[in-house]
């Protein structure tokens, strides 16, 4: 915690913005700033003792402004365990966020699609997820002012937020699949076989994020969503080797539709509040 509040202190003196809603910014989306009218920024660098992206293609920073007068902050890249930092560290930008002030969490990431009816491209708002293939971001001494030390997880998704999500993409006309999003420590993709025992599991799609993060943030007191972008078919379903390259294009190509899909959304989100 002394390390929460000493990342908290050092925000504290750039900015005294205090947000609505969170959103991290997976593959495809670092361009959704543009759509905010950005206050402040804060490299990660900058904050004692918080790690930093090393990942292509994230920036690492929070950004804190207005969308169409709703308070954000945006994660512009985030960290993975992949990386090699510890859970604890992975879910402290969420906690952080938290502690400034957010009472929602968006979370979007680029994954690997599992059903077979899914394709490249498709958008999936994450109703449910699978995180026993990664460490709990909770094991360890807990803190109390974070929250209990046997959260309950029966509906991490919160059905309110779904509902903004898919009335959003009602509205602009963007298909929108649903389904459940399963974690994987990385950095490798899977092999076939794993897939497939994924799929028999239930999961829809597959990714090296994000499901920790909603662990770390329901715990703490967060109210989440979460938006995946399915950048290609997941190996043994995909014809094709998988590449980061792919991975990074499909998001690209998809990234304008995304983008109107999450402002929409978070504009519906604060009216919650």
């Amino acid at each position: 915690m002394n390390e929460l509040q000493n990342a908290l202190r050092f925000i504290r003196t750039k900015t005294d913005f205090v947000p609505q809603i969170a959103v991290v910014l997976g593959s495809g989306l670092g361009g959704f700033s543009e759509r905010v009218n950005v206050q402040t920024a804060v490299d990660y660098a900058d904050i004692p003792g918080f790690p930093r992206s090393t990942v292509e293609g994230h920036a690492g920073r929070f950004l804190f402004g207005t969308l169409s007068g709703v308070r954000v902050v945006l994660m512009q890249g985030r960290v993975h365990y992949y990386e090699g930092y510890s859970m604890p560290e992975v879910v402290m930008p969420i906690r952080l966020m938290r502690l400034m002030g957010a009472q929602i969490l968006l979370l979007t990431n680029a994954a690997g699609g599992i059903n077979p009816s899914f394709h490249a491209g498709d958008l999936m708002c994450i109703t449910d997820q699978i995180s026993s293939f990664v460490p709990s971001p909770l094991i360890g001494p807990n803190d109390a002012s974070l929250g209990v030390r046997f959260p309950d997880m029966s509906h991490i998704y919160d059905d309110a937020l779904i509902g903004c999500i898919r009335s959003a993409a009602a509205e602009l006309r963007v298909p929108l699949q649903n389904g459940v999003y399963v974690q994987t420590t990385g950095p490798q993709y899977e092999s076939p076989q794993e897939i497939r025992m994924y799929g028999l599991l239930g999961a829809d799609a597959v990714g090296m994020s994000t499901a920790c993060e909603a662990i770390a943030a329901v715990h703490a007191g967060f109210r989440v969503c979460g938006i995946s972008c399915i950048c290609n078919l997941a190996a043994g379903i995909s014809p094709t080797p998988l590449t980061h390259e792919e991975v990074q294009q499909s998001a690209d190509r998809t990234a304008p539709i995304f983008r109107s899909l999450v402002e929409n959304a978070v504009l519906r989100m604060a009216q919650t509040l």
